[in-house]
């Protein structure tokens, strides 16, 4: 089992910045990707952007691309979710997860889908007011 503990939401008004932080315990061994996903009252879970943790592939949503980034730290087995010009639709519980994909460099869409992650945190929530 892996186990995934977030850290580092709060509220921001607009344009602010937070950043994101994803602990991962347990064995660990079999998982090659992380990644962020959220979700909106009202809406379904969303992709927001993934690592390789093999290397530094990354992949993202159209709708963060150029504001977020991700990165990882894997002596500390953290992953974390840079955060940057929020908007009032970044408002969402943001959730991480784990997973072991078989196929490397896979679009962005097909990666950031919540059903190709096995392990997932608690959720942490980001609120962006306007």
């Amino acid at each position: 089992q892996v186990q995934l503990v977030e850290s580092g939401g709060g509220s921001v008004q607009a344009g602010g910045s937070l950043r994101l932080s994803c602990a991962a315990s347990g064995y660990t061994y079999g998982v090659n990707h992380m990644g962020w996903f959220r979700q909106a009252p009202g809406k379904e879970r969303e992709g927001v952007a993934a690592i390789y943790t093999g290397g530094d592939t990354t992949y993202y949503a159209d709708s963060v691309k150029g504001r977020f980034t991700i990165s990882q730290d894997s002596a500390k087995n953290t992953v974390y979710l840079q955060m940057n010009s929020l908007k009032p639709e970044d408002t969402a519980m943001y959730y991480c997860a784990a997973a072991h994909i078989l196929y490397i460099g896979l679009p962005a869409h097909d990666i950031l889908r919540p059903n190709q992650f096995e392990y997932w945190g608690q959720g942490i929530l980001v609120t962006v007011s306007s």
